[in-house]
Formats: structure tokens, C-alpha cells, sequence
């Protein structure tokens, strides 16, 4: 063989010989030489082909997180740029807003609780004796008056007791009578010696047994005619009458069977509780004969049902709630109120005949203090907000009573403030109506008033509030 050329393949010990005709060998390095197939002339390394691969793929992935992360760059720049001109174009246009406008008038101010309507008085008709019920004398739901007859029970049984009672009184008064005259005979003859003196003892003696047997009989006839009355049951209050709850016809069992209800529904009483740090107050105005007045509204403190007064508290506290039970007496003429209602109590502790009154919802809390959006309109009657210090003497619920910061007739903000800026423009869509109180209906307080100082809110911290959230 001529001169040759060895190329070292990927594979220790093989080798690829060359010859000047461009033939191809391959040996291996301790085995005889063998013939191969002939290699391309244009091939590459394995190895270094997969490499430029790789380095193309990540070439690719840069350009699309490159061009990825720019499409993201230049969304931000776009809504930045789309969010400036809004705010730029929002900068001279009104705000829509809703107001309210300040009002002086007397107003109440009161203590609340929630309460429960109770009969004044509620009586559970039984039958003091037994029989058959006849058919009843009145319709379920009917007013009734005291010692009206409501029920009645067969009278028969009764009657005849009665009449047996009259005949033993009229056997022992006949018996009465014969032992008197004999007793008249015996002293004359034992005037005359004829009988003996034991003789004359016995019948006077006989005389005192018929006596005591007509007492007797005369107490039965008095038991028999009473149990005779209680046959016909009659109503023992005014008031209304329930569901019967026995049918005519069944057999009553005295003192056992529950025939009806009767409850008393004018007047009617409703129960409420509050706090023991509030009857200091309570115990004051009463012991001063001062009437507190209460009002009942409706289940959501809106509608106003009855007006009535305290009558009195109970003689202890539940130390279980630190509350103390309180009655108050309605005339409920009208019927409004009903046995076991739910209703809102406004215990009226005293009147402020001038008081500024705002929703609450116009009240506002920053790094000032307390404060609302007040309302100035120009001479063009271009309308802009400002901010006005106010100090809160009462908040409760809906309405505010202020103590300084504002006049009756200025106008607040009560929805929109939170958009709203110094000198800001707004457009007035509309005055805010009183809701749920009518006018001069008061403001709840449910501690004892502090005038000019208010919580972070701009509302008085009393102690009786979280009473009221505990038991609704």
C-alpha cells in the first residue's frame, strides 16, 4: 500500500485509512483490518452539527421574550398614557353627586332597644269542673268583656246535686221541727213529775243534731249551687279570644283541660331591656315623676306602630347580660301592635328644639378630623365642593345632630364624595329624601349625651351599642 492518511473516528481504536486511488479502510486497533463503507466526503461531526443547533433554538427563544417583554412595555406606556388623558379630560368635567340639605327642628333624643309585645294580661281559660261541653257562646278572634259567657258545661249533673241537697235541708228541718214540739211536751211533764230529767236531755240534745245537720245541708246547697255556676264559664278579662282549643261535645276535666286563651290587647304592654350603665338615667326621670314617653316601630326600625310611656323596671339585674327588663304600656287603640311582635323601641330621654340634623352618610373622617363635603354655588351657578370641619354631638344609624360647622340650609354631600376634591365642580342630580324617620322623629343615642366630643367616625361611643348588635 502507498502512503496513507488516518482520520481518528468519534470511537477510540478505530481509524480510518486513506490511499492515493481515494479508497477507504477502517481498522480496528488489535483485530485484523477490515474493509468499510466509504464515509461522505461532506459529513460532519455529529457532535458539532447538534451544537449550532442548540445555539439556534436559544437564539429563537431570546427573540420571543425579547419581542414579548417589548409588546408588554408598550401596552403599560399605552394605558398609562390612555388612563393620563382620562384623568386629564375628568380634571374640568362635574362630578355627579348627591346631596342634603341641613334642617333645624326639635328633635328627640332617645335611647333604643329592641323589644317584644306582650299581652297586658293573658288568661288560659280552664273549667273548675267536669263534664260534657256544651256548644260555645262566642267566634274565635271575638272581643269579649269581663263576665261574659264564653262556655258552657253540661249543667245536669249539677242541678240534680242541687236539688238532692234541698230535699236532705227539708228533711232535717221537718225533723227539726218534731223535736222541738216534743221537747215542749217533755217539760211540761216533767214539770208535772211524769218523766225524768235524762229523758228531757235527750230530747233537747236531738233538738242541737237536727239543728247542726240543717247547717249541713245548707252548706251542700251552697257547694252544689256554686259548682251549678261554674258550668257556664264566663270571661274573667276584657280582650280577645283565641283558637278554641277543645270541640263541643268532649268530656272536661276540672282544672286540667285548656278550653281557650283570652288576651288583653288594649292596653298592651311591650318588654325591653337596656343596659345597667343607662339606668342611672332611667331611675333619675322617674324617681323625678318625670312620664317618659317610648315609641314602637317596626322590625326594621323604620315605621313608627305606637306611642306609649315607661311604667316601670324590674327589681333586679340579669347578671348574665348586665341588662335590666323594662315595661312600657301602649294604648293600642288601633291594634298596631300584637302579642309576641318584635319591634324597635325609642325610649325618649329628652327634646332639643333646635337641633342641626344631616344623614350620617355625609359624614366624612381624614387627617383633620371630622368633616363633610359642603356644597357652594356661585352667581354663575356653577356648583363646587369644599371641605367644612363639623363637630357631631349625636350619631345613630341614618341621622346626625351637630353640635358647630354648619347652618341650617347648607347642602352636604351624601353620595359622590369619593370623588370629590377641593374646588372640584359638581353637578347636583338630587336632594337625598328623609328615609325611614319622618320629620322631627329624633336621634338614638344609646349612652348619656356628650356634647362636642365624637369617635373617629364622628359619632358619640356609648356604651348601649353593642348591646343593641348583640341581641339583633
Amino acid at each position: 500500500m502507498t502512503a496513507s492518511t488516518f482520520a481518528l473516528l468519534p470511537f477510540e481504536g478505530i481509524h480510518i485509512q486513506r490511499n492515493g486511488e481515494n479508497r477507504q479502510f477502517m481498522s480496528i486497533e488489535g483485530t485484523p483490518q477490515s474493509p468499510q463503507p466509504a464515509f461522505s466526503a461532506f459529513s460532519q461531526p455529529p457532535a458539532r452539527k447538534s451544537s449550532w443547533v442548540r445555539i439556534l433554538v436559544y437564539l429563537i427563544l431570546l427573540c420571543a421574550l425579547g419581542l414579548i417583554v417589548w409588546r408588554i412595555h408598550l401596552n403599560q406606556l399605552q394605558t398609562a398614557a390612555t388612563t393620563a388623558s382620562q384623568a386629564a379630560a375628568l380634571i374640568g368635567r362635574p362630578v355627579p353627586v348627591q346631596v342634603a340639605t341641613v334642617e333645624q327642628k326639635p328633635m328627640p333624643v332617645y335611647l333604643t332597644a329592641l323589644g317584644t309585645v306582650m299581652p297586658y294580661m293573658s288568661v288560659t281559660v280552664k273549667a273548675r269542673v267536669g263534664g260534657e261541653l256544651e256548644p260555645v257562646k262566642f267566634t274565635e278572634g271575638q272581643q269579649v268583656k269581663q263576665g261574659e259567657t264564653i262556655l258552657v258545661i253540661d249543667p245536669k249533673p249539677y242541678q240534680a246535686a242541687l236539688d238532692q241537697a234541698k230535699g236532705s235541708l227539708a228533711h232535717d228541718v221537718a225533723l227539726l221541727k218534731n223535736a222541738q214540739a216534743e221537747f215542749k211536751r217533755y217539760t211540761a211533764l216533767y214539770a208535772a213529775g211524769v218523766v225524768s230529767k235524762e229523758t228531757l236531755d235527750s230530747d233537747e240534745a236531738a233538738q242541737g243534731q237536727y239543728q247542726g245537720a240543717i247547717e249541713s245541708d245548707k252548706a251542700a246547697i251552697e257547694t252544689a249551687q256554686l259548682q251549678l255556676d261554674w258550668c257556664t264559664i264566663k270571661s274573667p278579662i276584657n280582650g280577645k279570644i283565641g283558637l278554641r282549643l277543645v270541640d263541643p261535645g268532649n268530656i272536661i276535666t276540672a282544672n286540667t283541660t285548656n278550653l281557650v286563651v283570652i288576651n288583653q290587647f288594649e292596653p298592651i304592654a311591650v318588654y325591653f331591656t337596656l343596659p345597667e350603665n343607662n339606668l342611672p338615667q332611667v331611675l333619675h326621670m322617674l324617681a323625678a315623676e318625670k312620664r317618659l314617653p317610648v315609641d314602637a316601630y317596626d322590625r326594621d326600625d323604620q315605621v313608627k306602630l305606637a306611642s306609649g310611656q315607661l311604667l316601670t323596671l324590674d327589681n333586679q339585674i340579669d347578671t348574665t347580660t348586665g341588662t335590666d327588663k323594662l315595661k312600657a304600656v301602649f294604648d293600642n287603640r288601633d291594634q298596631s301592635l300584637f302579642p309576641n311582635q318584635f319591634v324597635n323601641i325609642h325610649l325618649v330621654m329628652e327634646d332639643r328644639p333646635k337641633a342641626l340634623v344631616i344623614p350620617s352618610a355625609a359624614i366624612q373622617t381624614g387627617l383633620q378630623g371630622t368633616y363633610v363635603w359642603a356644597i357652594n354655588t356661585d352667581a354663575q351657578g356653577v356648583a363646587t365642593a369644599r371641605i367644612q370641619l363639623v363637630k357631631v354631638a349625636l350619631v345613630e344609624g341614618q341621622f346626625s345632630i351637630m353640635d358647630s360647622g354648619l347652618e341650617a340650609g347648607d347642602r352636604v354631600v351624601v353620595d359622590g364624595a369619593d370623588r370629590l376634591r377641593a374646588g372640584q365642580i359638581v353637578a347636583v342630580s338630587g336632594t337625598q329624601k328623609r328615609g325611614g324617620q319622618a320629620a322631627g322623629q329624633g336621634t338614638a343615642v344609646q349612652g348619656a349625651p356628650v356634647k362636642g366630643a365624637s369617635s373617629p367616625s364622628g359619632s358619640v361611643a356609648s356604651d348601649g351599642k353593642s348591646n343593641k348588635k348583640e341581641q339583633q
